[in-house]
């Protein structure tokens, strides 16, 4: 079906700029765009339907490029012990942190673990994201890994967003496996990781390469063993400390690194060398109450690209708006409006290896788009919370937003 959307201006963040076209139309023929440009320019397009956006500023569908959304309970009240002076790794050794979500999603049934998640899959596709990453991480061992990701795919067919699915098993160490990190290695490379790749349940493969958590060793035998699987890798690196896990994901040549506070320039180098991006996670920098900012300006003097996440999860980024990471990404780590929404959209997408068919608006890529009720791109940053009113446009089709066809 052919599609014109018209009576709109355009940011199409193709080369991670915004892109500007004023008095725009778009061309959609099924699920792809056709053509895009100013509406003086526009061809022919006999039979097409017609959609009057009333003068909206339309951007690439936001990619959320890093989530653990499929999880089981909530840790409100470490967030209170946080706020009393204790700090996240002292709450870890007590018990808490990862693993209280581990037991909270081993007890969720498979239904229950999906009506939660898309509930807070749809706030999300409310907010403009059209496209996410959803990790595992918090099942530790094959059947609840594997509970975790068919939840994840579950997202990505009955709802409309693409969802891709990433294996975290090496996110902490499970209570059954206390003192003994490297057995635990062994079981997430010689059983999870083969097992999940085979199902086809995982896109890539993450691991949590800090003190409390995993060495650089015990991750690269993790990466070793996706290459083998043929599967990408991203890793959550320098968070609380530099342990240049950042440039070993490099060296494998990792989609991404992620948080990265303590990151150093030897790491940045190494990211440039290999094209992989820096994924900035605001929500966990506010939640944490962290002082130590990710260097970004290392990131642009090297040319890395940089993308923003909700990391939405239950302990440390308890967020469901990817428009609030823009304005905070600005605010917190003074980053411009324009890096901050290119974050959410094109470099979201090479983030999840989307690259060449999501995150900007250019032709041959999917029809995902937002409409929203602005007077420029900026103002995406700028707002503090609330709901610009905004039509979600996935795949050519309507995902979220009123209804508004005009016959052609």
């Amino acid at each position: 079906m052919l599609q014109l959307w018209r009576n709109c201006h355009v940011a199409t963040l193709a080369q991670g700029r915004y892109g500007l076209i004023e008095n725009a139309a778009i061309l959609a023929e099924g699920e792809r765009i056709a053509w895009i440009g100013p509406r003086a320019a526009q061809p022919p397009a006999a039979g097409a339907v017609e959609h009057d956006l009333g003068g909206a500023w339309v951007t690439p569908g936001l990619v959320d490029c890093h989530t653990h959304l499929v999880f089981g309970g909530n840790r409100s009240r470490e967030f209170e012990q946080r706020l009393q002076g204790v700090d996240y790794a002292t709450i870890a050794a007590q018990g808490g942190g990862i693993l209280s979500t581990v037991r909270a999603t081993r007890e969720a049934d498979e239904n229950a673990l999906y009506a939660s998640a898309r509930r807070r899959a749809l706030r999300l596709l409310a907010d403009g994201v059209t496209t996410l990453e959803i990790k595992s991480g918090y099942g530790l061992d094959l059947p609840n890994e594997r509970k975790m990701l068919r939840v994840a795919r579950r997202l990505g067919r009955e709802l409309p967003l693409t969802v891709r699915t990433t294996c975290l098993a090496a996110h902490a160490l499970p209570p059954e496996y206390a003192g003994r990190p490297d057995a635990y290695i062994d079981l997430v490379c010689g059983s999870i990781l083969p097992a999940l790749a085979s199902e086809g349940l995982a896109d890539a493969v993450d691991a949590f390469c800090e003190h409390l958590a995993f060495s650089p060793a015990q991750v690269e035998r993790v990466f070793e063993c996706a290459s083998r699987l043929g599967l990408p890798v991203k890793l959550h690196a320098e968070q609380l400390s530099p342990l240049h896990g950042a440039a070993l994901a490099a060296r494998h040549g990792a989609l991404s690194a992620d948080h990265l506070e303590y990151l150093e320039e030897d790491d940045v180098r190494a990211m440039a060398r290999a094209g992989t991006v820096a994924v900035l996670l605001p929500g966990a920098y506010y939640a944490l109450r962290e002082t130590r900012m990710p260097p970004v300006d290392l990131l642009r003097r090297h040319g890395v690209p940089i993308a923003l996440s909700t990391d939405s999860n239950p302990g440390t980024s308890p967020v469901l708006s990817l428009r609030l990471m823009l304005s905070m990404a600005c605010t917190l780590f003074r980053l411009t409006p324009e890096e901050a929404l290119a974050g959410a959209t094109l470099n979201g997408a090479r983030a999840l290896g989307l690259g060449g068919t999501h995150g900007s608006l250019e032709v041959g890529k999917f029809a995902d788009f937002v409409a929203w009720d602005i007077a420029h791109p900026s103002e995406l940053a700028y707002w503090i919370g609330g709901e610009p009113p905004a039509r979600v446009v996935r795949h050519g089709r309507q995902a979220a937003g009123p209804v508004q066809v005009a016959a052609s």
